[in-house]
C-alpha cells in the first residue's frame, strides 16, 4: 500500500482543505474525518451541511455515494464470514476502495486463509494513517493551501493506476471500459450517483461475460473482480 500512500495523502489534503473552507465548526470537521472516512461522501455532503439541508437529505446523499461498498462487502463475505461481529465491524470501518482492489488481486479465490486479516489490516491502516495525517492538517491549515495546486488529481491518478493494474483478461477489460463509459455518461446525475451507475454497469457486464457461450467456467467469475 505504500506506493499509493502519496496519492491518498494528496487526496486527503484536498478533502481536508475543502472541509476547512466549508464554514463548519473545527471540531465537527475533525470528527467527520475520523468517523466518516470516505472522501467522496464527505465532499458530496459538505455543501448540504453548509447550506443547512435536512439531515435525511445529507444521510441519503452519503448513502448513495457509498453504495459501492455493498458490492465490496458482498465479495468480502466469503473471506470474513467466520470472524466475530466485532471483528467484521472494525474491518468495515477501515475498508476503502484500494484495500478492496489489492486484497482481491492478492486473494482471487473466495476462501478464508489465516494470513488474510493481517494482509488486510496492514494495507488498511496504512491508508487510514495516510488519509488522516493529511486530511486533518488540511482542515486546520485550509487557508494556507492554494486550491490551484490541484493535488486531488494525484489521488485520481492513483486510483486509475490501481484499476488498470487489476485488469486481467478480456472480461475485466470490457467490464472496466463499460464502467468508465457509464460513469462519464451519467456524470450529470446529482449526489455523484454516476459512481453507483458505473458499478452496476460493471457488475452487469461481468455477469454477462461469465455466462457468455463458450466461456470457460473453471476460473473465478469475473463478477468477483468487475467492480471498479
Amino acid at each position: 500500500m505504500l506506493p499509493t500512500a502519496l496519492g491518498i495523502a494528496a487526496w486527503g489534503l484536498i478533502t481536508g482543505v475543502a472541509m476547512g473552507r466549508s464554514g463548519l465548526p473545527m471540531a465537527v470537521m475533525i470528527v467527520m474525518s475520523l468517523l466518516v472516512f470516505a472522501g467522496s461522501a464527505q465532499l458530496a455532503v459538505l455543501p448540504l451541511m453548509s447550506s443547512g439541508a435536512p439531515l435525511w437529505v445529507i444521510w441519503a446523499t452519503a448513502l448513495c455515494v457509498n453504495l459501492r461498498f455493498l458490492i465490496f462487502s458482498a465479495q468480502w463475505r466469503p473471506y470474513v464470514a467466520h470472524l466475530t461481529l466485532g471483528q467484521r465491524l472494525r474491518w468495515a470501518y477501515v475498508a476503502v476502495d484500494m484495500s478492496y482492489v489489492l486484497f482481491m488481486r492478492r486473494y482471487p479465490l473466495p476462501e478464508p486463509r489465516p494470513e488474510q486479516p493481517a494482509y488486510f489490516w496492514g494495507g488498511a491502516l496504512t491508508t487510514w494513517v495516510a488519509w488522516q495525517f493529511s486530511a486533518v492538517p488540511g482542515i486546520v491549515l485550509a487557508d494556507a493551501v492554494p486550491v490551484h495546486w490541484g493535488l486531488g488529481f494525484v489521488g485520481t491518478l492513483t486510483l486509475l493506476a490501481l484499476a488498470l493494474a487489476s485488469i486481467q483478461g478480456r472480461a475485466t477489460a470490457v467490464a472496466g471500459a463499460v464502467a468508465g463509459c457509464a460513469a462519464v455518461a451519467a456524470y450529470a446525475m446529482p449526489y455523484k450517483l454516476n459512481i453507483v451507475v458505473a458499478i452496476a454497469a460493471a457488475v452487469a457486464m461481468g455477469l454477462l461475460m461469465d455466462r457468455w457461450p463458450g466461456r470457460r467456467t473453471d476460473k473465478p467469475g469475473v463478477a468477483e473482480s468487475a467492480a471498479p
